[in-house]
């Protein structure tokens, strides 16, 4: 089974084609950075215009370099939710109408599901059950996988996500936009031992996450100290230690309290080099294996919605002509495959 997967959901346009037998045939991604960096942040109505201009011919790219014709492909799979609704809504009706119009099936894919199974798309890949931790600009998340569909959160942030405290703090910061991977960039040239930042909600039981707070706490540092690139950048050190920290606090409470010997990291934000560095000795130190998606499947792309549509196109799901998309979709209300 070949599919083509569309991923439209914020300010990104990812065309994929997958084969069953074959693996990733072909993939494309358009960031659309440039677009909205004189903005600070993604405008949707922008992201929504940019999508409708690049998906057509981004499909035809990735068809060509996968020497595939429309005959060939057996489903088309977009992303659905959640994410910008118009930027959503391009995606879901260009690949509702290819699909219609090359009858074949088609599927909506949830996109943090994609997220979840790219690391699949690696080899060695993760076999079920496993923990994930899905770390990204609008989500943190640690989810008992199972198997296809059967998802049990165990924790998750109650306020900011990891990606979006990240941003926040380096627009604070007045660095440039993409926040996250600038500031990451301006950590590497910090002194970890100027600043030490709380490890927010690990002195108390339980999985879930905050990270609006060390937000403020950089905020009030930087407003009380020299304002100069040194403690900007020893600022960008101290908070994205925390963040790890904090991640990998997390992580090892949720392999202890599940027994699972799979840990999975998926998300934007898993592309940081330490959070990688982190939970890869998280995972010596437990006896436990660790995966990742290479760095171009962790921020959103075609190839993990052509490669989620698949398998759940394998399990004999499809839509109706009546699609609609979802700016909020809880992973909870995903069918389980069996």
């Amino acid at each position: 089974m070949r599919i083509l997967g569309i991923e439209t959901s914020c300010d990104e346009t990812g065309v994929a084609i997958y084969d069953g037998e074959q693996g990733l045939l072909a993939h494309d991604l358009y960031s659309q950075v440039a677009l909205h960096a004189p903005y600070g942040g993604v405008v949707p109505e922008l992201a929504s215009r940019d999508h409708i201009r690049k998906l057509i011919p981004l499909v035809e790219k990735v068809l060509q370099d996968s020497h595939s014709e429309p005959h060939q492909l057996h489903g088309v799979a977009y992303t659905a939710g959640p994410g910008l609704i118009g930027a959503l809504l391009v995606g879901a009706t260009i690949g509702r109408s290819l699909a219609w119009a090359w009858q074949i099936p088609a599927i909506a894919v949830h996109h943090m599901e994609g997220h979840l199974l790219a690391s699949m798309l690696e080899s060695p890949a993760p076999t079920f059950p496993f923990l994930a931790l899905l770390v990204s600009g609008g989500h943190t998340q640690l989810v008992q996988v199972e198997q296809l569909g059967k998802y049990l959160i165990l924790g998750e942030s109650l306020d900011d996500a990891a990606g979006e405290a990240f941003d926040k703090t380096a627009k604070l910061l007045g660095l440039g936009y993409p926040g996250g991977p600038a500031l990451a960039r301006l950590a590497s040239q910090g002194n970890s031992h100027r600043f030490h930042f709380p490890r927010p909600m690990t002195n108390r039981p339980g999985l879930d996450f905050s990270f609006s707070g060390l937000k403020t706490h950089a905020l009030s540092t930087w407003q009380t100290h020299e304002q100069n690139d040194q403690t900007r950048a020893d600022i960008a050190c101290a908070f994205e230690e925390a963040v790890i920290d904090t991640l990998a606090i997390k992580c090892r409470r949720a392999l202890q309290q599940t027994g699972l010997k799979r840990l999975v990291i998926a998300g934007g934000v898993s592309a940081n080099e330490r959070l990688r560095t982190g939970l890869t000795q998280l995972a010596l130190e437990m006896d436990v294996k660790v995966y990742y998606p290479r760095p171009i499947f962790c921020t959103d792309n075609g190839a993990m919605i052509a490669y989620a549509g698949y398998l759940r196109l394998t399990a004999g799901q499809s839509d109706s002509l009546a699609f609609k998309v979802r700016p909020r979709w809880p992973m909870s209300e995903l069918s389980q495959l069996q």
